[in-house]
């Protein structure tokens, strides 16, 4: 009796103990509401919307027009040469102005503020990329004013260009740190935002808070993973004892320990047996581990986080060798050869982009076969949405810091500046699996070095702008990383060499821009291939969607006036003429044009791609300039601003095959490789079929090979004086097929230019069928059809286009689209635009 007492007395405690323990967690509320805007010297308010910035609320009352339209951007550069005020009022409880701790946090002010609260200044802002936190215990009380005055970037730039006695190229942008696109680039618009662009918001806390966790992989083996846990406490005073305690899974790990008063970083050991590594989508499982994190004062919840993380090692491999230095990625001890593009800002108005856009652009990078993102420096540190999805689609990011194209003050306080946005970026970003690299800049060595820039300053102002240089990129931000990301490497500048230097092709990473700007031949992309391509570029017009978006027109037009500022590039549209009469027919309709311009694009960069992913191990990465659009406009992506996938990004997604047979004629050689990033061999037959363009089969003959785990090798070869008879009008057709499914594949690959084949008039058959989401469409054709391109006014995604079909064969698509019906269903092909382009001559 007395046992069963004391079970019930130890009962009744603990249920009592629960009952008194209670949830103290800091409070979290933004201040996103009743916002108002106005220019500095107007006396009306109006309603805005936060987070967002100027253009965006300006848009929204209809007080400039669209600057994506016509030639509107040019009509909208009063609004950076303004001041602009922000005002709302916010409520607080009286719980919260209880509490001993009230922050107000400022995630992102685009750039130059002044906040008050309740009247009183409580702090100037100069940095867009810092996270800006004030204690606003004693100002806080019921109802309280928030005003932040917005001073235009133009006052601190002349002021700190005035102090110089040399011009730091490019201008006045390199003194104010915020999105450096936003000035303009080659593809993007002026479009010079200000405002709050991040959220804002009130933490309200007791006696503790705990700031930040952070688990760093100290260890990883097949059998264990050993992670330091650092986590960070804020506390008003000492305390005797807390328990800080991380859940995965089925495991428990608790620290029982006291705090001191004061931020301090405490750290613990974990230990994972037998642990799930995180590998990119296409070489396994982008595994997370989900942990819950808490911290408790005695009973007392007083912190908690969720944080997933991926076990993996990511290492950048520079080693000497017999032709320069390599420059790859290791990941989980294997060299992986990166896939992928250069990443821009999705909008010129980052309020404007949402979780959806980056849910689509990034599902769009995993559809193409990429495994890598550029984060280009000319734009944002992007938002932990993007990190999160690239973490969960398994994408490592190459994470530039925002710094391109331009040489840097180094005075004292600019230097105090930039290391404080690095802290700020290196710890939020530290945790995310996918960061791979922290690279310090975008060609500001090969501008300075390159560029001409030097040509103006004397030696000691050389030595000086130099020395500001190196204070930044080569102590300031890899000293950050080391101290707080010490997992990752730190690449100083992007490239390692230009073009101009001969340096280029044979170490570091390269920006070959041989191709468009010197106007050299495709093939220059087979002749010159570089240890690790990061950037390589050509340009095309947008899809039919985004050309009406800008023009406002119905019809297809390649001479709109909108054009003077929806193509960037000063010999843009000259650049394209002049390759595409290399390779492709040159048709006069606009729509004809559109399409031409973007096969030259795709065949120019697959050709690229292709060389690159043949050289490997030589070369390990092929990163082409550039995914995405910030608007509607002429430009190198291969996503446009609509989402609308050009040929290239079909065509990139063929040549970043996991297997991929590649073929390339070389002096009057026909040259057959297959390239493979799977982690395993396999043993299979290839079958080379030489095909005329109506079906007849000239040559058939099988051979079987053993296909290397991660490599790339020549398999077959011939003079091209034995392919017979036609070369006009022959196509060869290699098929790789193995017991293993992931391992087949095949290629098409003609021996002559588009613009020499002898192609046959369309002769096509289609059928439409509806499907569950959209339409299914079949085609069919008695003779080869080449580059066949779908589309349509109904917004949707078709699974394939720009497509080739073989005589007598039947290809499948589908078009995914919440549209009923599809009316205006059209098509064209390399045939039906050659056939009329000769009858127009």
């Amino acid at each position: 009796m007395k046992q069963v007492n004391s079970i019930f007395c130890t009962l009744i405690l603990a249920l009592l103990l629960i009952g008194c323990a209670k949830n103290d967690v800091p409070t979290v509320a933004n201040i996103h509401q009743n916002w108002e805007f106005k220019q500095q010297t107007d006396t009306t308010w109006n309603t805005a919307s936060v987070p967002g910035n100027v253009y965006s609320d300006l848009l929204d009352h209809k007080k400039i027009p669209d600057p994506f339209f016509g030639s509107n951007e040019l009509n909208v550069q009063w609004v950076p040469t303004k001041n602009w005020e922000y005002q709302t009022t916010f409520e607080l409880d009286s719980k919260t102005i209880e509490k001993s701790n009230i922050e107000l946090t400022f995630e992102g002010l685009d750039t130059y503020a002044s906040i008050y609260l309740n009247d009183s200044l409580i702090g100037q802002t100069n940095n867009a990329f810092r996270i800006w936190k004030y204690d606003i215990k004693k100002l806080a009380k019921a109802t309280n004013s928030l005003r932040i005055a917005f001073e235009k970037t133009s006052v601190h730039e002349e002021k700190e260009t005035a102090k110089l006695d040399y011009l730091l190229n490019p201008g006045d942008r390199v003194f104010t740190r915020k999105a450096q696109f936003q000035y303009g680039w080659d593809w993007g618009p002026t479009v010079n935002t200000a405002g709050i662009w991040k959220p804002i918001k009130v933490t309200s806390w007791n006696n503790m808070k705990l700031d930040d966790v952070y688990f760093k992989q100290e260890e990883l083996t097949d059998e264990l993973a050993l992670i330091s846990v650092e986590y960070t406490i804020s506390a008003d005073e000492d305390v005797e004892q807390t328990t800080f305690e991380i859940k995965y899974e089925d495991t428990k790990h608790t620290v029982k320990a006291p705090v001191h008063k004061g931020t301090h970083t405490y750290t613990t050991n974990l230990k994972i047996k037998n642990p799930n590594r995180w590998w990119t989508h296409n070489l396994g499982t982008p595994h997370l581990y989900e942990f819950d994190v808490t911290l408790k004062q005695g009973n007392d919840l007083k912190g908690q986080e969720k944080v997933k993380i991926g076990l993996r090692t990511i290492e950048l491999i520079r080693e000497k060798d017999e032709k320069g230095e390599s420059f790859y990625f290791k990941l989980n001890g294997i060299p992986v050869f990166m896939k992928g593009a250069n990443y821009i800002p999705q909008h010129s108005m980052q309020d404007k982009v949402t979780d959806a856009h980056y849910e689509k652009l990034l599902n769009d990078v995993v559809s193409a076969n990429m495994n890598m993102l550029r984060v280009w420096g000319g734009g944002i540190y992007e938002n932990d949405i993007f990190y999160e999805l690239c973490d969960e689609k398994g994408i490592l990011i190459w994470q530039d810091f925002m710094f391109a194209c331009a040489m840097y003050p180094g005075d004292e306080a600019f230097l105090e500046n930039i290391e404080k946005e690095a802290i700020d970026q290196v710890k939020r970003l530290r945790n995310y699996a996918s960061i791979a690299l922290w690279c310090g800049n975008n060609e500001n060595n090969e501008a300075w070095h390159r560029w001409g820039w030097q040509m103006d300053k004397t030696q000691a102002q050389k030595e000086e702008i130099w020395a500001s240089y190196l204070a930044v990129f080569d102590r300031i931000l890899p000293e950050t990383v080391a101290k707080f990301d010490a997992e990752i490497s730190y690449w100083e500048s992007s490239p390692s060499y230009g073009r101009g230097d001969e340096r280029f092709q044979f170490e570091g990473d390269a920006h070959d821009w041989g191709v468009w700007h010197d106007a050299l031949p495709f093939e220059r992309f087979e002749q010159k291939v570089p240890r690790f391509m990061s950037e390589f570029g050509f340009q095309s017009f947008p899809s039919y969607e985004a050309i009406r978006a800008f023009t406002g027109e119905d019809s297809i037009s390649i001479n709109h006036d909108s054009y003077i500022t929806h193509q960037k590039h000063p010999r843009g549209f000259k650049l394209i003429r002049e390759y595409m009469e290399r390779d492709y027919p040159v048709p006069t309709a606009g729509d004809d044009y559109v399409y031409m311009s973007q096969l030259t694009q795709a065949k120019g960069m697959t050709m690229g791609m292709e060389a690159q992913r043949r050289a490997m191990p030589y070369c390990m990465g092929s990163l082409y300039w550039q995914l995405n659009d910030c608007w509607p406009v002429v430009s190198w992506s291969s996503i446009d601003f609509m989402g609308n996938w050009k040929a290239l990004h079909y065509k990139a997604k063929k040549s970043f095959e996991d297997v991929l047979i590649s073929s390339i004629v070389e002096d009057d050689t026909l040259r057959v490789f297959v390239v493979s990033d799977k982690l395993e061999s396999v043993k299979g037959v290839i079958r080379y079929q030489f095909i005329d363009f109506v079906g007849n089969i000239q040559s058939d003959f099988k051979d079987s090979v053993t296909i290397k785990a991660n490599t790339s090798e020549e398999l077959f070869s011939m003079g091209i004086d034995q392919i017979k008879p036609d070369h006009l009008a022959t196509v060869l057709k290699a098929t790789l097929t193995s017991d293993n499914a992931d391992f087949n594949t095949s290629s098409l690959h003609y021996l002559v230019k588009p613009k020499e084949l002898y192609l046959p008039k369309e002769d096509i058959s289609t059928k439409i069928t509806k499907i569950e989401g959209g339409f299914s469409i079949e085609v069919s054709a008695k003779t080869l059809q080449k580059d066949m391109f779908f589309y349509t006014k109904s917004k949707g995604h078709f699974s394939d286009n720009f497509f080739d079909v073989l005589p007598n064969e039947t290809v499948t698509i589908t078009f995914m689209t919440e549209a009923g019906t599809i009316d205006d269903l059209a098509f064209k092909t390399l045939n039906g635009i050659q056939s009329k382009v000769s009858l127009e001559r």
